[in-house]
């Protein structure tokens, strides 16, 4: 098979609450890195910004870049700040409030101040239609056209932006979706439009209407993004097919993201954990638990014989994202596949303050790229861990970015006496205390993905990475048990090279509900069969032939009755009755592993189809690769490691200074894009392929 952008230039960044960050990889397979201060008002200026100036400082030529690919916070940013588009509604007659009915769940039990998330869509622009579709797909009620123009009429003088339809059975039966959409769009041209059968086809009204809803949210704002950004591109000569990471850990093109945002919500993230997937199996570490610490957030996930794991559900816009079957009712409900990360808003922008107590806290608040913290010196006014790890000894004021970024340590000192000085304590304790206590916070991200799954963190390999990440990485392992980290190649850019270890994926679902017997032999193939040719149409594009395109199938199944599916994959060839046996093996086994039982005497039912449509790329080697050296200043800094060791007059290296013989801590490895913190009792040695491992004793 041959591998898709093979042999071209390639380039990833992610924009950040505090950064953009951007890998390049030239046609000879040579690795380029730079990172660029995030531009809140348009974030599509500063990837110009910092494309211009990583053409410059590298000579490449921007029509020798073949493929651009890149993740964003805004559409999550947009459900949690609630700065998305107006919405209106379309729904059957009687389903009006299905938002805000829900499903009952509580994220916390006994808890009395919690309420239930705001409806995207308010009230008084949800409306009805007089139509109704049975389970089976029949009409019962015909559609009434005049309606649906009086609901267009409605929304036109309300000003809505975007539209949602999401209608009772039309998973069965789309007509009477497809006829409302074919008049919206006659009626209303330019407003953006989302059925809930092309969005998610699946059963379930509440889940069906919020995701549809969610996708017309955000769907405005995304498309604005995605031409300013192509623009920006095409400005500085680059004239590459634009592809967007996917919440799954795939990649889409930038049109089809437009389509459907709510598939690339947490996209930054993932291309992180795709990389780590990629790192374990080159490096031979097959269990890693991973550690992405930015600007703004702090996320987790896990890694087990060398794969990721993927959640078929999560909330968005809650604050904080968990997949979770337990804690559910604290945001709005995706189904989209995602891979299973958690995250917590904690990184070296997080604002430190006092309660009413008194008592120091540290985020979830950040100070972000604008105004950053206070020893940026660009307006910054509140304290910020940043500050914190300048008055620490930490970073060095003059090598931020290699130099890029100047640092004044007495604004951090001025800002951090702020919140010392209520408190009665020494400035340099509050600021170690309040790196505790962010060290105590990410923990929580690393129990959420191990420990909280059955899993012992103490039995992982840590694998830090993001700009913040080697900072904090090593204590906050120590303080989970963990004896290794693995500190990633490019570490402090780590997500935007994650991006080119991504394939090009497609996921499609069609509802398809029946009992799990011989009888559906016949409906099962076909049914796929459609999907897979489906797949083979919308991916012509990116194949060379016929076996470029990887095709999985699943199906999801339930015990009769049951609330909740479980996806098991479908064995190659045409489906048997030896077929529907194996799965349902599987199945139970599946059942077992998830909830603690299963029940190999009841009768399965089948509820949903899926297929999964990849073309694989070209992934980089980083054992081959070269990349820049950039110079350091080197010396020493005095660093405060507690109470038990004081400050240290602590060396300060290159990372290209390491060998396979393990330094002795403590020790600061000023790389360009992060600082590696090693403290006493600790010892780092280079890895392969250009990270690095440190042993806690």
């Amino acid at each position: 098979m041959k591998s898709f952008f093979s042999g071209v230039g390639r380039l990833g960044f992610d924009i950040g609450g505090t950064f953009v960050d951007f890998t390049l990889i030239d046609n000879q397979g040579n690795i380029y890195t730079k990172k660029v201060l995030s531009t809140p008002d348009d974030y599509s200026r500063g990837v110009s910004i910092g494309i211009h100036e990583l053409l410059n400082e590298t000579k490449i030529k921007p029509d020798t870049i073949k493929q651009v690919v890149h993740g964003t916070t805004i559409v999550t940013n947009a459900c949690i700040e609630l700065t998305g588009a107006k919405v209106g509604l379309i729904t059957t007659k009687g389903f009006r409030d299905v938002l805000e009915i829900g499903r009952g769940r509580m994220p916390r039990l006994y808890d009395l101040t919690w309420r239930k998330p705001t409806p995207l869509v308010p009230r008084y622009l949800r409306m009805e239609v007089d139509e109704r579709v049975d389970k089976n797909g029949q009409i019962v009620h015909a559609l009434k056209e005049e309606e649906v123009s009086k609901c267009a009429e409605k929304f036109l003088a309300e000003g809505v932006e975007s539209i949602a339809v999401a209608l009772y059975n039309s998973p069965r039966n789309p007509i009477h979706e497809e006829r409302i959409g074919e008049i919206l769009r006659k009626r209303l041209p330019d407003k953006y439009l989302s059925l809930s059968t092309k969005i998610m086809p699946m059963m379930k009204e509440y889940e069906r209407t919020c995701e549809t809803v969610v996708n017309a949210y955000v769907m405005p704002l995304v498309a604005n993004y995605l031409n300013r950004l192509k623009q920006r591109l095409l400005e500085q000569g680059i004239t590459a097919p634009l592809f967007v990471m996917q919440s799954s850990g795939g990649m889409i093109s930038a049109e089809a993201s437009a389509e459907r945002p709510i598939e690339i919500i947490e996209c930054g993230p993932a291309a992180g954990v795709v990389g780590a997937g990629y790192i374990a199996r080159e490096l031979g570490f097959n269990d890693l638990i991973t550690f992405d610490l930015g600007g703004t957030t702090c996320k987790a996930s896990i890694i087990e014989q060398g794969q990721y794991t993927r959640s078929a559900e999560y909330e968005v816009g809650a604050g904080i994202h968990m997949a979770s079957r337990l804690r559910k009712g604290k945001g709005y409900v995706l189904r989209v596949p995602s891979i299973d990360i958690a995250e917590i808003g904690a990184g070296g922008g997080s604002i430190l303050s006092l309660d009413s107590g008194g008592m120091l806290n540290v985020g979830p608040r950040s100070a972000g790229a604008s105004p950053g913290p206070a020893c940026y010196n660009k307006g910054g006014t509140k304290p910020t861990l940043t500050d914190c790890y300048v008055v620490l000894g930490y970073l060095n004021p003059n090598y931020l970015c290699g130099g890029d970024f100047q640092l004044l340590p007495e604004k951090a000192k001025e800002v951090i006496a702020t919140v010392a000085e209520p408190m009665k304590m020494d400035l340099i304790e509050t600021a170690y205390a309040a790196y505790r206590i962010a060290n105590s916070n990410m923990a929580r991200a690393i129990h959420a993905v191990s420990s909280e799954r059955g899993r012992d963190p103490r039995n992982f390999v840590l694998l830090v990475f993001g700009g913040a990440g080697a900072l904090h990485g090593v204590e906050v392992a120590r303080d989970l048990g963990i004896k290794r980290v693995l500190i990633a190649p490019h570490g402090g850019v780590f997500s935007s090279l994650g991006f080119l270890y991504a394939d090009i994926e497609r996921f499609y679902i069609r509802a398809f509900s029946s009992g799990w017997n011989k009888s559906i032999i016949d409906q099962l193939n076909m049914t796929l069969e459609q999907m897979a040719a489906e797949a083979w149409e919308s991916s012509r594009e990116w194949v060379y032939s016929d076996a470029d395109l990887k095709i999985e199938k699943f199906v999801d199944l339930r015990y009769i009755q049951q609330g909740s599916e479980l996806s098991i994959p479908v064995p190659d060839g045409v489906i048997n009755e030896n077929s529907l046996s194996v799965m349902r093996d599987l199945f139970d086994k599946e059942h077992e592993k998830t909830f603690g039982h299963c029940f190999s005497d009841i009768e399965l039912e089948v509820v949903n189809l899926r297929i999964i449509a990849r073309v694989v790329t070209s992934k980089p080697s980083l054992s081959e690769a070269k990349t820049r050296k950039r110079t350091l200043e080197g010396g020493t800094r005095r660093c405060y490691f507690g109470k038990k060791y004081g400050f240290v007059e602590t060396r300060a290296v290159s990372p290209e200074s390491l060998g396979v013989n393990p330094i002795a801590g403590p020790l600061l490895l000023d790389a360009y894009d992060t600082t590696i913190v090693v403290p006493p009792q600790c010892d780092i040695a280079a890895a392969k392929g250009g990270g690095m491992i440190i042993n806690i004793h």
